[in-house]
């Protein structure tokens, strides 16, 4: 099983990579989260990944941190989750995010994922519970940065910024980031990407 690679980024078209490790390119699907925070082209990477095997595929999923990739293969035990849903959960909410859904059994947060609905949201928040903690995402270490960092996020959404960029700016911050001062880097953030 391949479970890290380390190598050039080459080619980055979401969700899909390419990933050059000693000659040998990789095409490994990326969850959001992972691509909005990898390097520039031709820049050195290193992806934690996790190999799907089919009948009629071998398919590559990568992520930055190990947390990440644990997430994934939480997902993909549950019945009906198969890897683009894991992908698209993943993509769709940060790891502290869908903690914190799980945690307060926030359905209506899960169902915004594309290809989330009221019962396969449910199947989550049931299959999920419990289980962050043993992958050292813990929703109540962070829930009054999550809290500030949601403030920042939605003064970004107000300014007419989409989540994803609300969100990949808010991931840039320091975690001890007070409101308006975060939403002031952020803008600067935003404004440089």
């Amino acid at each position: 099983m391949i479970g890290r690679l380390t190598g050039i980024l080459l080619e980055k078209n979401p969700p899909q990579i390419l990933l050059d490790v000693q000659g040998v390119a990789y095409e490994l699907d990326v969850p959001m989260s992972t691509f909005y925070n990898l390097p520039v082209l031709h820049e050195k990477v290193v992806l934690h990944t996790q190999l799907i095997v089919r009948e009629d595929a071998h398919l590559l999923y990568g992520f930055l941190s190990h947390e990440e990739r644990v997430a994934f293969s939480l997902l993909l035990k549950i019945s009906g989750v198969g890897p683009k849903l894991a992908l698209s959960v993943l993509s769709g909410l940060s790891l502290n995010d869908l903690a914190i859904a799980v945690a307060n059994k926030e359905a209506g947060r899960l169902t915004k994922i594309p290809g989330v609905g009221k019962k396969t949201a449910e199947r989550l928040l049931l299959e999920l519970q419990g289980k962050f903690a043993a992958t050292g995402t813990s929703a109540a270490r962070d829930t009054a940065a999550a809290s500030s960092g949601n403030d920042i996020v939605n003064a970004l959404l107000a300014l007419g910024y989409n989540e994803k960029e609300a969100d990949w700016a808010v991931k840039q911050l320091s975690k001890d980031a007070d409101v308006s001062g975060g939403i002031r880097q952020a803008l600067k953030l935003l404004s440089k990407a």
